[in-house]
Order: structure tokens, then C-alpha cells, then sequence
């Protein structure tokens, strides 16, 4: 348990001056379809559930531009399925890139494992980059596999 409250005088940007950058629904990993027409040729953000809400420039930084899947390595059932479905994403759907946005903490991590799985299973090659962040927000690592 963390209290992660700031003194910040910064005066935050009302909601109507930052759209949404999010392309495509569902965007739940048990719920999408590989073979929804959004995701063919793709650039994929994988990110893990409270990544979004720890990032205050989602949209805008990781968001647009991309086709949105989300996920909880931790809490998430059946994650067999989220393997199947991103072998299918890079096979069937060819998605261009796969970005994985993770926290850093080492729940998150499975996320990256479930990717490595897919991308050794995959037909295809595709280039896949992980971006770590902190719970304060802040981007502690990122590299490509």
C-alpha cells in the first residue's frame, strides 16, 4: 500500500482539451477479435490495466496511433486464450509493431512473458518494445525485445 499524493501547483488541462485517442472497442483481451478489421496491419499497445490511469499522458504519448488490447497478468482467468489471441494478432491480423506497456511491479510482468510465448509461436516476426512505468508515472525503462 502506497499513498502516492503530490503537492503539485501545476494547474491541470480541463478534459475537453485532451480527446481521446482510443480507435477501437473493446479493447478487453478476453473480448477483442484478431480478425476485427482495426487490428489488421496494426501498430498494438498491449497495456496492462493500470497503466492508463498511473500515465497522466496515455493518450497522447502511447495511445494515438495505435490499436488498444488491455490486460491483467495478475487477475486476468484463462490467459491461455491471450496467448492464442496475440499468436493470432501476429499471424492472422499482422500487427506491424506490438508495443507492451507494464508497471513496475512484478505482477506486470506477464504481460511481457505472454508476448515473448507469442512471438516465439508466431509465424512472424514483429518487433516488440516494453515501456516500463513507475507508479509515480514516470517512464523507468524501455526496450525492445
Amino acid at each position: 500500500m502506497m499513498d502516492l499524493t503530490r503537492d503539485d501547483d501545476q494547474p491541470q488541462a480541463a478534459a475537453a482539451e485532451m480527446p481521446s485517442q482510443l480507435r477501437n472497442w473493446p479493447i478487453q483481451m478476453h473480448l477483442i477479435s484478431p480478425q476485427a478489421p482495426y487490428f489488421q496491419g496494426a501498430d498494438l499497445l498491449l497495456a496492462a490495466d493500470c497503466t492508463a490511469y498511473a500515465l497522466g499522458g496515455f493518450h497522447g504519448d502511447y495511445l494515438k496511433g495505435k490499436t488498444l488490447t488491455i490486460a491483467c497478468p495478475k487477475l486476468d482467468q484463462n490467459q491461455e486464450t491471450y496467448l492464442e489471441k496475440l499468436t493470432a494478432l501476429i499471424d492472422e491480423a499482422e500487427v506491424n509493431t506490438v508495443t507492451v506497456l507494464i508497471m513496475q511491479v512484478p505482477c506486470c510482468r506477464g504481460l511481457v512473458g505472454l508476448v515473448q510465448r507469442a512471438t516465439a509461436a508466431a509465424s512472424r516476426k514483429v518487433p516488440v518494445k516494453v515501456v516500463v512505468a513507475s507508479l509515480q508515472g514516470d517512464i523507468v525503462s524501455l526496450d525492445w525485445l
